[in-house]
């Protein structure tokens, strides 16, 4: 093989791994603290959008599957008919330390209303980190171990796929992609945009 041949190899093979990357991770807007398990602390800041969809515009979600950040088997039909929150969140990620106590206590309030939250959980390179994270912020819904972001670029091209760290997906009853927020939500955010879902004014 020729030197020339060989270097072409090389560097398709690190622009598709650069391309993959950028958009697994791209989110978190400020530099991450020391000990990230990530390995990048730069990320590309999320746009702050909120984007409603008419229920005659809306997408399917893929049906993700995996092992939880407690290593049960874990997939997002198991809550078919159920109005399903999934929030992209990694260890490392300030905003998602600071949203995480507002997804945890609206995951308990509305769960008698057929609500049910996943996480998917990416860039921990190491469980325990993921682990502790749910801990610390009482988040008793199950999430993704997904470090290398492969769940989320299962998302279709061209849907509101979660794009950013965080980003928060809220799918209805059929399945499909109703709402999307890429940035961290407070909690009166979270329930405007499960309002319209649950039927509540």
């Amino acid at each position: 093989m020729s030197q020339v041949r060989a270097f072409c190899r090389r560097r398709t093979a690190v622009v598709a791994g650069a391309v993959a990357v950028a958009l697994a991770v791209a989110g978190c807007s400020k530099e991450q603290q020391s000990g990230s398990s990530s390995g990048n602390t730069k990320f590309v800041q999320g746009t702050g959008q909120v984007t409603k969809v008419d229920p005659g515009k809306r997408q399917k979600a893929p049906d993700i599957s995996g092992r939880s950040v407690n290593g049960d088997k874990l997939r997002l039909s198991d809550f078919k008919g159920k109005i399903v929150v999934i929030n992209v969140w990694g260890s490392w990620c300030s905003p998602c330390r600071a949203e995480a106590p507002n997804l945890a206590k609206v995951a308990k309030d509305t769960k008698d209303e057929g609500v049910r939250f996943v996480g998917i959980n990416t860039r921990d390179l190491d469980r325990a980190n993921a682990k502790s994270f749910e801990r610390n912020y009482d988040i008793t819904y199950p999430s993704f171990y997904d470090p290398s972001g492969k769940l989320i670029l299962r998302f279709p091209h061209n849907s509101l796929s979660p794009q950013t760290i965080p980003s928060t997906v809220v799918l209805d009853r059929k399945g499909r992609i109703a709402v999307r927020a890429l940035k961290d939500l407070s909690e009166s955010e979270l329930r405007s945009m499960l309002a319209p879902l649950t039927g509540k004014k």
